[in-house]
C-alpha cells in the first residue's frame, strides 16, 4: 500500500514562501512571477536530460554540470511539467548563464539563482518544513471542524446547530 493512499495530500508550498524564507538567500531571476507557482516536491538532478525521471511540480535543482543546451534543457524540464528551477551557483558556474535565464523566460519556467553558501539540502528541508506546517494546519482546520459538528450534533435541536456549523465552515 502507497503512502498516498494511507495519508491525507501535503499541500503545495507557494514559490513566494520559499523566495521569503530566511537564509537561504533564493532570487527568482527569470521566468513568470513565482506568485502563481506552487512547488509539490524537490529533485535534484545534475542529468543533461532529467525528463524521464521528473513527475510534474517539482522544484528542479541543478548547478548544471552536464549543462551545454540551455534551451534544450529547459524545453524538456517545462515539458515535464516542472514548477521551477533553482540553478546553484558555484562551483561549476560562476553566475546563472544567460542562455538559462533567456530560455527560462522563453519557456516560462521559474529560476530561481542559489546562492554558494545555500545547498541544496537546505533549501529541500525548507520545502519539506513548510509542508509540514501547511499540513499541519489542515489537519488542525479539518480536526476543529469535526469536533464543532460533533458537538452541535450532540445538542437537543441538533439539525440547525449542525447546519450553522457547516455555513461557519464553509
Amino acid at each position: 500500500m502507497s503512502d498516498t493512499a494511507t495519508a491525507p495530500p501535503t499541500p503545495p508550498v507557494p514559490l513566494t514562501a520559499l523566495l521569503a524564507h530566511e537564509g537561504l538567500g533564493l532570487r527568482r531571476i527569470a521566468g513568470p512571477p513565482a506568485e502563481d507557482t506552487v512547488v509539490h516536491w524537490v529533485h535534484t538532478s545534475e542529468m543533461a536530460d532529467p525528463f524521464p525521471y521528473l513527475l510534474g511540480g517539482e522544484l528542479l535543482l541543478s548547478a548544471g554540470v552536464l549543462l551545454t543546451d540551455p534551451d534544450a534543457y529547459v524545453s524538456r524540464i517545462t515539458a515535464a511539467r516542472a514548477a521551477a528551477l533553482g540553478f546553484g551557483v558555484r562551483p561549476v558556474h560562476d553566475t546563472v548563464p544567460a542562455g538559462l535565464a533567456a530560455a527560462c523566460d522563453r519557456y516560462g519556467l521559474p529560476l530561481l539563482e542559489v546562492p554558494p553558501e545555500t545547498t541544496f539540502t537546505a533549501v529541500a528541508r525548507a520545502v519539506w518544513r513548510l509542508m509540514a506546517e501547511a499540513r499541519h494546519r489542515e489537519l488542525r482546520r479539518v480536526a476543529e471542524a469535526q469536533q464543532g459538528l460533533a458537538t452541535a450534533a450532540a445538542r437537543p435541536d441538533p439539525v440547525p446547530a449542525v447546519l450553522g456549523q457547516l455555513a461557519a465552515r464553509l
